[in-house]
């Protein structure tokens, strides 16, 4: 935990970029009849029913210093997928820098291993060379804060009918474009100090969690 707040508490190297990653699946529904449009005096009506269109993964990139934000659309969410998403993160989004602290959540696909499984060793060690990986501890997903920013991705876009990939990829590269624009950022405030003081039962004299 403390390895992530004082990561946290860091001031901002735009030579060392902090990303918080994480992902989330969205469903896929499709409208069974035409939705009605609002009119004047009334609100906008769409059928109970609906077609169910798969589902898709949603990869969330969230520089929260830097007002920075990426999503990523893939069918699943495997090691392969993993591994190919640290790579575009990597040669696509940070081609310029040497290292990329990334803060994300200990799953079994989260690691070292997938990118050797697709890539092969060296190709992975490439990789790695410009990760440093800072994992969440068990129950501590909340500390990532890219769970925020896709807090704030599903109330401003998701919260409504999408069916198709298309239209999901369509609508969040306007709200990532839009967002970027603002340079919205995160003011994170749980410090190091403030984890002592709250879990103050989970630390002795010589660990700390």
């Amino acid at each position: 935990m403390e390895d992530i707040l004082i990561l946290y508490a860091q001031p901002y190297d735009e030579k060392r970029p902090m990303v918080c990653f994480d992902e989330k699946s969205q469903q896929l529904l499709a409208h069974i009849r035409p939705p009605q449009p609002m009119k004047v005096g009334k609100l906008g009506r769409e059928d109970y029913e609906y077609k169910r269109n798969g589902t898709r993964n949603i990869f969330m990139f969230s520089e929260p210093k830097a007002g920075y934000r990426h999503v990523l659309v893939t069918k699943r969410r495997t090691k392969q997928d993993f591994a190919f998403a640290m790579r575009y993160l990597v040669d696509e989004l940070y081609p310029d820098v040497d290292c990329i602290d990334v803060v994300l959540d200990n799953l079994n696909t989260h690691h070292y291993h997938s990118l050797v499984e697709f890539f092969g060793k060296d190709e992975a060690d490439r990789i790695m060379t410009r990760l440093s990986f800072h994992y969440t501890p068990p129950h501590g997903s909340w500390l990532n804060m890219a769970e925020i920013e896709i807090g704030v991705m599903t109330q401003q876009y998701l919260k409504r009918r999408i069916s198709d990939e298309w239209t999901l990829y369509q609508g969040l590269i306007a709200w990532e474009e839009t967002r970027n624009h603002e340079k919205r950022s995160i003011r994170w405030t749980f410090t190091v100090d403030k984890a002592r003081e709250v879990f103050a039962k989970h630390y002795t004299a010589d660990l700390t969690c």
